[in-house]
Parts: structure tokens; C-alpha cells; sequence
């Protein structure tokens, strides 16, 4: 069903780390979906409902193929048998080539919970002879995109150019008002401003306007060195 699986602790994560690289996946004509697994909340500025709004609102941006909230809970998310499971039933059911998760360095707990939970909840999608519905069905590969809540400078494995995507991928990161922009500073730099600063540094390091990084845990392998930036 899909090519890419984005898999965000909260809604926005996705955002944040590789809306530019899910436009540029949809573009190139690939499907797209995104399994945000809590529904992010509480927060000082957002609710249940007011978040789910601005979900909306950003998956209609982004034109996504498809997308779904687990409903884990926020702040105490864990890589138990239970999540595993479900997430691992979703994969089945969306049968991605690829999957995203988070960087696996976050101080964000749920963070770090949730890329052991798409890490084990892969494996445990291609097992036989268990009670987890669908087919068995592994991904090719997990993609590591940086959300993270550190303030350190990633080593990415690549950086994919989204320079035409910019614009589109701050429209989506503005719809979660209650996070970015409700409460916050509002003199320059704002966080906006800050997300767009390490777009234009990771642009900057190949030599495009605006950069989004990920890593790997294993090789990748090219056909061919000709689309290289």
C-alpha cells in the first residue's frame, strides 16, 4: 500500500524532521503515510481536539496518502509487547518499503521509547505462526530522520535537498499553533525562524538552499553515483 511509513511520537514530529522529504516523495509519485503514535498531549497551549484540528490541517498541506494515531499514551510511551503488537500489526496492514523513525539519541523519552518500538515492532511483523493479523511483511530498511530535543549538531548518514519544499513545509509546521507559535517568543528568532536556520545549514552543507538529514544503522547501497547532489 505504501512506499514510505513515517512513524512520529507526536503529531508534528513528522513535520518537523522530513515534511520536505515527504513532498519530494510524493511528488516523485510515491505513497506516503504517517503513524503519529499519542496524540501529543497534554501541553500547555493544545487539547485532544485542538491538536487533531491541526493535524488535519497539516496532512492536507502535505496531501499525504495516508495517516493514523495509534492512540499511545503521551509522555509514558513505551516499547512494550502491547505497542509492539499494534504497531507492528500497522506495518502489516500499510506494507511500506521503507520505514521512518525518530534519531535514536533524544532526551526526549518518548522519543527514545518510540524508535525501539518501530525497530522491534518491524521484526516482529515478518514472524509466522503468531496471532498478529495480516501477512507477514518486512521493510527493506529503517530511516532515521532528526527531531530530536538535544542541542547538538547531527552527523547524518545523508541529506536529501528540499529547497522547493520550504515554503510548504513551514505551512505545515504553522498549522500546529498551539506548539510553535501560541506562547512563544514572537521578536526574532522565533522558532520558526530557528527551524528555518537548520534548514538552510543542512542546505548549505551540499551546497543547496535548504537540507533535511537522516541517518542510518546499516549501509546504503547505490546503483549509481548520477543523482548525487
Amino acid at each position: 500500500m505504501l512506499d514510505a511509513l513515517v512513524i512520529a511520537p507526536h503529531p508534528d514530529d513528522a513535520e518537523l524532521g522530513m515534511a520536505g522529504t515527504m513532498l519530494k516523495m510524493l511528488d516523485d509519485g510515491l505513497c506516503v503515510g504517517v503513524l503519529d503514535l499519542t496524540n501529543g498531549e497534554p501541553t500547555p497551549h493544545g487539547s485532544v481536539e485542538l491538536r487533531a484540528r491541526e493535524t488535519a490541517a497539516a496532512t492536507e498541506v502535505l496531501k499525504l496518502t495516508w495517516r493514523e494515531n495509534l492512540g499511545l499514551p503521551n509522555r509514558s510511551l513505551v516499547a512494550d509487547l502491547d505497542a509492539r503488537a499494534a504497531v507492528a500489526g500497522v506495518i502489516r496492514r500499510t506494507r511500506p518499503r521503507w520505514l521512518f523513525a525518530p534519531y535514536w539519541v533524544d532526551a526526549h523519552p518518548d522519543h527514545v521509547a518510540a524508535t525501539e518500538l518501530i525497530e522491534a515492532a518491524r521484526f516482529w511483523a515478518k514472524l509466522t505462526k503468531c496471532d498478529l493479523p495480516g501477512e507477514p511483511f518486512h521493510p527493506e530498511r529503517v530511516i532515521y530522520y532528526y527531531c530530536v530535543h538535544l542541542r547538538v549538531v547531527a552527523q547524518p548518514a545523508f541529506v536529501v535537498d528540499i529547497s522547493r519544499y520550504w515554503d510548504r513545509k513551514r505551512a505545515a509546521i504553522e498549522c500546529y499553533q498551539s506548539q510553535f507559535i501560541t506562547g512563544r517568543q514572537t521578536e526574532p528568532p522565533t522558532m520558526i525562524d530557528r527551524l528555518r536556520d537548520q534548514a538552510a545549514y543542512w542546505g548549505w552543507s551540499i551546497n543547496t538552499q535548504f537540507g533535511e538529514p537522516f541517518a542510518l544503522r546499516e549501509a546504503l547501497g547505490l546503483k549509481s553515483l548520477r543523482d548525487l547532489v
